[in-house]
């Protein structure tokens, strides 16, 4: 399960590129309680999303050309040493490893099927203070068009460890920061659902946020303009799980799961 106890290729941060921040903000606080705390303007509007005081990720404005998503950070030691290992996978530099002072290092980057993310080398801030427990980042999954690519990547780049898990109709396989052990496994990563199109169609790394109650976030999510990719449903052994596009566009997903992640 993901917790603040960061190991080297565990998720340590993640945000949303919005061109509607106050919007997006909004959403969020009507499914999650979250509470948006600007950086100021100096910040180009960039802001902590908090629970209860607590940072569990943050907002920001996006790039020309970018569209609207949630991008996943994975600890790193070394920002710089991470993104040679990208580009001798494979993968795409999007932004060379630069430094937020005095908070930490970070680099954006593709993998070879495209899906994004990001690294964040910790300064004075490890990454967010609150995660694993209702109404927060709970997992992280990539859907992909290239499964045995993805695999090959990510270990190269993260030295990660994999278990295929044999799912009705397709194989879902785990990953564990390779010093983490078992219970580290913080994310998971699946073909593309055939038929998909749109951005839940492109490869991409999306947040799966725990929920007490899957089925009254769904309806809150909705109600408040979410477009539904699929509805509530009970994944064996798992829980019960939904998945969305925000009113942005921004895929994420629903999950109250089987054991309740509370703290």
């Amino acid at each position: 399960m993901l917790t603040t106890n960061f190991v080297p290729g565990a998720p340590t941060w993640i945000d949303l590129g919005s061109r509607d921040i106050p919007a997006s903000a909004a959403f969020y606080n009507a499914v999650f309680g979250w509470q948006f705390e600007s950086m100021g303007p100096d910040a180009g509007g960039y802001g902590m999303l908090q629970l209860d005081g607590k940072n569990v990720g943050a907002i920001g404005g996006l790039d020309e050309g970018a569209n609207p998503s949630w991008t996943a950070y994975f600890h790193t030691p070394d920002a710089d040493a991470t993104a040679k290992a990208v580009e001798q996978a494979g993968g795409t530099v999007r932004s060379e490893p630069s430094d937020v002072f005095p908070a930490g290092r970070m680099a954006h980057f593709s993998d070879p099927s495209g899906a994004q993310f990001a690294v964040w080398q910790p300064g004075e801030m490890q990454g967010f203070e609150l995660a694993g427990v209702d109404n927060t980042l709970y997992w992280v999954e990539l859907h992909t068009t290239d499964t045995a690519g993805a695999k090959s990547f990510y270990q190269q780049v993260f030295a990660w460890d994999y278990e295929d898990a044999t799912m009705p109709g397709m194989t879902y396989t785990l990953i564990t920061p390779s010093c983490g052990g078992v219970e580290a496994q913080h994310g998971g990563l699946m073909e593309l659902f055939p038929g998909s199109s749109g951005p839940a169609g492109t490869p991409n790394w999306h947040p799966v946020f725990a929920t007490p109650d899957c089925d009254a976030a769904f309806a809150t999510a909705v109600g408040r303009g979410a477009t539904v990719i699929m509805p509530p449903d009970d994944a064996p052994e798992v829980g019960r799980l939904a998945m969305l596009l925000d009113p942005a566009g921004a895929q994420f997903a629903l999950l109250t799961p089987v054991i309740p992640a509370t703290a």
